[in-house]
């Protein structure tokens, strides 16, 4: 019997050993290919000067962290929601643009599950590769009856600077301290 190759020269704790191992590699190989397949491999194509985007919060009428696709149409920034009216601000109101990022993990519950079960710390190694990073863009506005609003979208890393760039050539308003900051950070580089 094939089985009892493995078995014949082990004593009871050998086979503890083989089998803790096993199952520690048997959990590690999980842990990273969920990590895999949770990041997004290609992102679908959208028209020309549309982003996909997260709305962190801020807009009236639009509930937080909804996806949808961030535009520049004619005048407007324009959120587009699935199935819902669009929510827009005229770019001329736009009177200060803000870029930061953040760090997202992926693979969820699964694992996250994971992680807590690989024995001498090994989940954090695995966190070390489990992480997406993305950009922000905060927007503050003055609406029509002119109360000061803010706005936060999520964007794909590299995708908000630009987006930033294209306001301001049609007319958005920068801050001294935002300007101040984007030539120190250019200088950086």
């Amino acid at each position: 019997m094939p089985h009892t190759a493995f078995f014949r020269n082990c004593n009871p704790s050998d086979f503890f050993l083989r089998c803790r191992s096993l199952w520690a590699i048997l959990i590690l190989v999980l842990a990273v290919s969920a990590a895999a397949f949770a990041q997004n491999v290609g992102e679908p194509n959208h028209p020309q000067g549309s982003l996909p985007a997260t709305h962190l919060l801020g807009f009236a009428g639009t509930r937080n962290n909804t996806k949808g696709i961030l535009s520049i149409e004619g005048d407007a920034l324009r959120f587009k929601k699935s199935e819902k009216a669009d929510v827009e601000v005229k770019i001329a109101s736009i009177h200060n643009l803000s870029l930061g990022d953040l760090s997202r993990q992926v693979g969820g519950v699964p694992l996250t599950l994971a992680k807590a079960v690989l024995p001498y710390s090994g989940g954090r190694a695995v966190s070390l590769f489990s992480h997406k990073k993305y950009d922000t863009l905060t927007i503050e506005y003055i609406d029509p009856e002119g109360g000061l609003h803010g706005a936060i979208f999520e964007l794909q890393r590299g995708q908000a600077e630009s987006l930033r760039n294209e306001l301001v050539s049609k007319g958005a308003q920068v801050s001294n301290i935002t300007k101040q900051a984007a030539e120190i950070s250019n200088e950086n580089k």
